[in-house]
């Protein structure tokens, strides 16, 4: 039997073997990046319709109207329906954790309410399916065989943990980002407040001038203020909608801006003056915050320079003086 002769390796890895497996992966990342260069989406498309759907609630009186005709009105989803009635004979949905968790939902840019039950859910859920996996995985078919019993606990324990907070913190930085985001363009949105409340446009169509102006550079500001201005519209009390742009948006100076928008509503205040203090002060935060970054950037590259960048460049410099040493050293015996 012939034996073929094995291709050149590198570390113990065959160098034919690699090549064809970053082939294949640098082909599927092409034929991806071709995907998503063809079908482009609209951004706005998303937005539009929700706003739409919210603009139809109003009009049909979901608001104002009593809890019963509120939920005739709301088109109801029986996976969630199971699922609330699942917590609810457990005994483990109460209405304050629910309503936290619909504020978060509301933080993160999630409209619809009845999601909220799924987060509760999963956080009953996950903890028992993951551990389960786990304990199967390291207990039962003894895949690590050589973990010893504090390494398996803390496996076990671990996956519970995650399947505990997992949903919490992919929620939490989904508000986080939007929470980001509306704050790097709340400057610029007061700033044109501030021109429309000049030009003579009334509250709602100063934010929904606003919302379209900005809607591309800041589509989550943009679609706050566009939801705001169709509330400012439908609901019976103005005071209503801004509470609303409050209790969505996780920021200080929305609120901030809230309470300006109450005030001017109630006492007839100026309001271009006051959203002119308010959009110098935002904008000083805004560069604050451009400054501490800049200032730690010095101390969180240290790490990166001593573990990745000076080791490659004392190799380069310092690798052909070592490479021509020891062909020296390795020349001697042979003369």
């Amino acid at each position: 039997m012939l034996n073929t002769p094995a291709g050149p390796s590198l570390l113990g890895f065959d160098v034919f073997f690699v090549g064809t497996v970053w082939i294949a992966v640098a082909t599927l990342a092409l034929m991806a990046a071709i995907y998503a260069a063809i079908t482009v989406r609209d951004p706005m498309a998303k937005r539009v319709k929700a706003l739409n759907e919210r603009r139809e609630q109003l009009k049909s009186g979901i608001v104002t109207s009593s809890s019963k005709k509120r939920a005739s009105l709301i088109r109801k989803n029986e996976t969630t329906d199971r699922m609330r009635s699942t917590l609810q004979s457990l005994r483990v949905l109460q209405d304050s954790q629910l309503k936290t968790a619909q504020q978060r939902l509301a933080q993160a840019g999630i409209r619809k309410k009845e999601w909220a039950v799924a987060v509760i859910f999963a956080r009953m859920i996950a903890p028992i399916v993951l551990g389960a996996v786990v304990a199967a995985t390291v207990y039962w078919s003894n895949f690590f065989p050589e973990w010893g019993s504090f390494k398996r606990f803390m496996a076990f324990a671990a996956a519970v943990g995650i399947g505990y907070k997992g949903p919490d913190i992919f929620i939490s930085n989904l508000v986080n980002k939007r929470t980001d985001a509306v704050r790097k363009g709340l400057p610029d949105a007061l700033d044109l407040l501030v021109i429309c409340a000049e030009a003579g446009l009334t509250v709602d169509a100063a934010f929904n001038r606003v919302a379209r102006e900005l809607g591309r550079a800041y589509p989550e500001l943009g679609d706050e203020f566009a939801l705001t201005a169709i509330e400012l519209s439908f609901l019976h009390e103005r005071r209503s909608a801004f509470e609303n742009l409050a209790y969505r948006v996780n920021l200080e100076a929305v609120k901030g801006v809230v309470t300006t928008m109450i005030q001017t509503e109630r006492y007839g205040t100026p309001l271009a003056s006051a959203l002119r203090v308010l959009s110098a002060e935002f904008r000083n935060d805004r560069m604050m915050r451009a400054e501490e970054k800049a200032a730690r950037l010095p101390a969180i590259m240290t790490i990166p320079l001593i573990m990745f960048i000076l080791p490659v460049l004392f190799i380069v410099i310092l690798g052909p003086a070592a490479c021509s040493i020891s062909d020296a050293f390795a020349a001697k015996p042979g003369q």
